[in-house]
């Protein structure tokens, strides 16, 4: 079903609504609210990620701007978001940024959308701990004020959906469940089946549904996924799900739910059923990074940070970019695939994580990038490496077939990659001694995903860049040179909107080490 063409009219009662308010020191106008729904599941597999790019492709090709976000910190669906929208996408989680920093990340990008639609994490209620909605969808409506639209797998029921759908609403009532998106529908009398069973029991509507097929799955998550998305490959795959959603759901009843969201200003967004949180919430403001980089001269003069960047090394989230830019960093890409090297006069590196396991090969042959990484490196530039750039800065990486590739070298040891995940989860990480991002005591928050570990005798191995915290307990995590180097590596991705006092520290580390340059 088509939109109504009314339906893309910004209401005139709610224009005359705006508010004025802080964000990042800038006074911005935006409507109040903007139009908001969170897409979430009943479990992992569920579908919800077909149902949500089919939603955000069938608006956006009705002439809709829609501001995707991802509940939660992954990196990939972002990228799908961002290519059936044409919008970059963002990361809204409320254990690794707070309340506070997840309204902000909200404002800054709602700002100016016809409808900001979020897609959820595993399901509705699934999140850092098994007792609490801590990092969860559920956590993310409650602290948005926000409606959740539910996709449920509705093959082999018709009635037992209901009681599904019934048991999602009552667990929780502050979550408000607004309507339900059956997929795997086996015909549109099976569709027909469930509106009854659903709509009868629950009082909600069953928007809409989707009939079974296999063609519509998600592609594998790895391999060089996104450049593959960047270059178009999948569009016709998108505009499939946008049909498939579109033929059998009511895009107008999406859009006035999404309008349903409570008229509030959006700076009390953050005012109920906050997740716990101990890193003040002041330092994920824009406002205090781009004061510390005037103070420090670099927004007059930028700093060059280089940014590893292409298919091996594309795991960043984009408000850390943000915070970078804002204090006064010029982020300055290059691609170690490419053989590329290190762009000249850089101040700062930074190599992110991805899948180098997947070009290990590659790689290996890319003498000269490796060579001037590791001569900037012991130079003295101030590094950040997580994950994957971690894995890079080791002796060698060693395949599960048993092949090896050899790397930077420029951390002893080796990695070698499993067949199982080695690591999954939150991680709450504090500085240990030699860390310039994060001196001692000081914590962030972060995640971590990985199938790789990184093997050091004993008598070779550096100091821990971390205590990594996570719900298995405590350990130390990475390396770091507590004297002639300065680069800080480890597994966990941290999100500098936990503790913006990386990006100065960084920066205070990069003028310095300028300086001593010049």
């Amino acid at each position: 079903m088509t939109l109504n063409s009314e339906e893309h009219v910004i209401q005139e009662e709610r224009s005359a609504c705006e508010r004025k308010g802080s964000v990042g020191g800038t006074v911005v106008n935006w409507p109040s609210p903007a139009r908001r729904l969170l897409i979430a599941g009943t479990g992992s597999g569920v579908g919800k990620t077909t149902v949500t790019l089919g939603i955000m492709r069938a608006l956006t090709r009705n002439g809709w701007k829609v501001q995707p976000f991802k509940c939660g910190p992954d990196y990939i669906d972002p990228t799908y978001h961002t290519a059936v929208t044409g919008v970059p996408s963002r990361n809204l989680d409320s254990w690794m940024c707070g309340p506070d920093g997840m309204r902000d990340i909200f404002v800054r990008r709602a700002n100016g959308a016809d409808i900001a639609i979020m897609e959820g994490v595993m399901g509705l209620y699934d999140g850092r701990r098994a007792d609490s909605d801590e990092g969860s969808s559920a956590s993310v409506a409650k602290q948005m004020d926000c409606p959740v639209l539910l996709v449920i797998d509705a093959s082999g029921m018709a009635r037992s959906a209901a009681a599904m759908v019934a048991g999602f609403q009552h667990f929780d009532a502050e979550v408000r469940i607004a309507g339900v998106i059956a997929n795997n529908v086996g015909s549109e009398r099976h569709g027909k089946l469930l509106r009854e069973a659903i709509e009868s029991a629950c009082g909600v509507p069953l928007i809409g549904f989707v009939l079974r097929d296999t063609g519509l799955a998600v592609p594998e998550r790895h391999l060089g996924l996104v450049p593959a998305i960047e270059r178009g490959t999948l569009d016709s795959l998108f505009e499939r799900m946008a049909d498939a959603v579109e033929a059998h759901t009511d895009l107008n009843e999406i859009v006035r739910i999404a309008e349903s969201a409570p008229l509030r200003n959006m700076d009390d967004l953050s005012l109920g059923a906050a997740d716990s949180n101990d890193i003040p919430s002041k330092q994920s403001s824009f406002s205090s990074v781009r004061e510390a980089g005037q103070e420090l001269g670099v927004t007059q003069e930028p700093l060059r940070l280089a940014l590893a960047y292409d298919a091996a090394f594309h795991f960043y989230y984009p408000d850390n970019m943000e915070l970078l830019e804002a204090c006064g960093f010029e982020l300055v890409r290059f691609s170690p695939l490419a053989d590329e090297p290190v762009p000249d006069g850089v101040d700062g590196l930074y190599i992110g994580g991805g899948f180098p396991e997947a070009f290990a090969p590659e790689l290996a042959k890319c003498s000269r990038a490796l060579a001037s990484i590791r001569q900037v490196i012991e130079a003295g530039t101030p590094t950040f490496a997580e994950c994957g750039g971690y894995m890079l800065l080791t002796e060698r990486l060693v395949l599960t077939d048993g092949s090896v590739y050899p790397l930077i070298g420029i951390l002893p040891g080796e990695t070698r990659m499993g067949t199982k995940l080695a690591a999954l989860g939150y991680r709450e990480v504090t500085g240990e001694a030699g860390n310039f991002l994060l001196p001692m005591e000081q914590m962030a928050r972060g995640h971590e995903f990985h199938y790789s570990t990184v093997h050091v005798e004993e008598a070779q191995a550096l100091p821990p860049a971390y205590r990594s915290r996570g719900l298995a307990g405590e350990r130390p995590e990475g390396a770091v040179y507590q004297d002639r180097l300065q680069l800080v590596a480890g597994y966990t991705h941290i999100h500098f909107g936990s503790n913006s006092a990386i990006v100065t520290n960084w920066a205070q580390a990069c003028v310095a080490f300028r300086q001593k340059r010049l």
